[in-house]
């Protein structure tokens, strides 16, 4: 019991970490400014899928 009682506390601690990682991340891409390019492209697919680009 306490085998698996450590392995989901493992996994939320590798659950969390994974969050921090990707929040870490998406501070970098807007310190870079990639925010507007991400937008660009996203309104571009959104376009293309509709019929208009």
């Amino acid at each position: 019991m306490r085998r698996i009682i450590g392995h989901i506390g493992q996994a939320r601690y590798l659950g969390v970490a994974f969050v921090v990682l990707g929040l870490i991340f998406m501070g970098f891409g807007i310190y870079r400014g990639e925010v507007e390019i991400v937008l660009a492209k996203a309104v571009r697919v959104c376009m293309e899928c509709i019929g208009i680009g």
